[in-house]
C-alpha cells in the first residue's frame, strides 16, 4: 500500500470502508452531503464516491445506521469466483499465456466474464 505522507496530497489508497468511514465520521460533525462530498473529492480523488452515494450514506447514518460494510443482497450468490477456478485459471494461463478467455470459459465451465 502506498500513501502519500505529504499535506495537500491525495491520497492514492482507498477502500470502500475507508471512504464510509469518513462520511460518517463527517456527518457526525454535522456537516452536510455536499460538503462531505467536497471534501471526498479534494481527499481522495472524483472517482472515490459519487454525490448521490454520499448522501445515500449520510440518510443511512441518520436513520440510525452504524456498519460500514454492505448489506447481504437477495439473489444468486457468484459461486464461479473461488480459489479452485483461480488457480486453474491460473495453470490454464501458465501453460499457454495466449489462451483466450472463450477457452477457459468452455474448459473449466464458468462464465467468460468470470474470467
Amino acid at each position: 500500500m502506498k500513501i502519500h505522507c505529504t499535506f495537500g496530497a491525495p491520497l492514492a489508497v482507498l477502500s470502500k470502508l475507508e471512504i464510509r468511514a469518513v462520511v460518517r465520521f463527517l456527518f457526525a460533525k454535522g456537516r452536510k452531503c455536499s460538503v462531505i462530498y467536497r471534501e471526498i473529492v479534494e481527499n481522495y480523488g472524483e472517482h472515490a464516491m459519487s454525490m448521490t452515494q454520499v448522501c445515500q450514506w449520510c440518510s443511512w447514518f441518520k436513520d440510525g445506521r452504524t456498519s460500514l460494510q454492505d448489506e447481504p443482497r437477495c439473489g444468486r450468490p457468484n459461486t464461479a469466483n473461488n480459489d479452485w477456478n483461480t488457480d486453474q485459471v491460473d495453470e490454464l494461463i501458465k501453460v499457454d499465456r495466449r489462451v483466450k478467455l472463450k477457452e477457459i470459459s468452455l474448459k473449466l465451465d464458468i462464465p467468460k466474464t468470470n474470467v
